[in-house]
């Protein structure tokens, strides 16, 4: 890993923590690393700066323990291990290792939550939340190529109706207005997120379905 002065790692602080960047002051606990490691493979990828606290301020690597610890991580405590590339970068006399973590090829990773239970994890925002259900079967259709075949019942037709007249609708507000059972209202959501109908949207506090930008009202 060379070390290289310039202005890199400065511009990436300056964005702040977000989506596609982390920082870490220290390694210190393997499974929580892992987290964020599957986290950003399972989204859009991203960076993790290891030697810069919370508030950006480099306080740089104390060791070189912090990379190994983190390699040690990515392989025993991601199933699938998640790949990732390192740089080390001097800035202000002090060292700091970027961690380029591509996006998921292949199945979602998993790593374990605080009950020691390996879970799939997304990055919304500056944090790392647990992917729900209809995530889940959403990325198994399309990863399996499963074949979609939608028929416009009244479910479907209110769910559209629906967001025609609101900005987004929930799980359980789709089931109640729709009044059909949970598992058939995920059902369909699932159906019609594949077919970019819709779109899922995450946010800390809740999860909710907006019409795609690629929905065409034929009516």
């Amino acid at each position: 890993m060379p070390i290289t002065k310039n202005k890199h790692i400065e511009n990436l602080i300056k964005q702040g923590e977000h989506e596609r960047l982390d920082f870490k002051f220290e390694i210190s606990d393997s499974k929580k690393i892992a987290r964020t490691l599957v986290a950003f493979a399972n989204t859009n990828g991203g960076r993790l700066l290891i030697g810069v606290k919370d508030n950006g301020i480099i306080a740089g690597v104390r060791s070189i323990e912090e990379y190994h610890m983190l390699e040690a991580s990515a392989q025993m405590y991601c199933k699938p291990a998640v790949p990732f590339e390192a740089k080390e970068w001097k800035v202000e006399g002090k060292s700091v290792l970027e961690i380029i973590i591509p996006k998921r090829v292949g199945k979602p990773h998993k790593a374990p939550n605080h009950d020691e239970k390996y879970m799939v994890f997304i990055r919304v925002g500056d944090q790392n939340l647990l992917a729900n259900s209809v995530l889940l079967k959403v990325w198994s259709k399309q990863d399996n190529k499963l074949e979609i075949k939608i028929k416009y019942t009244e479910a479907e037709k209110t769910l559209l109706n629906y967001l025609k007249d609101h900005e987004h609708i929930t799980l359980n507000k789709f089931s109640k207005t729709a009044i059909i059972p949970k598992h058939q209202a995920e059902k369909i959501l699932v159906d019609f997120i594949v077919l970019e109908i819709i779109k899922i949207n995450f946010t800390v506090k809740q999860t909710y379905y907006t019409l795609s930008e690629n929905y065409k009202d034929e009516n």
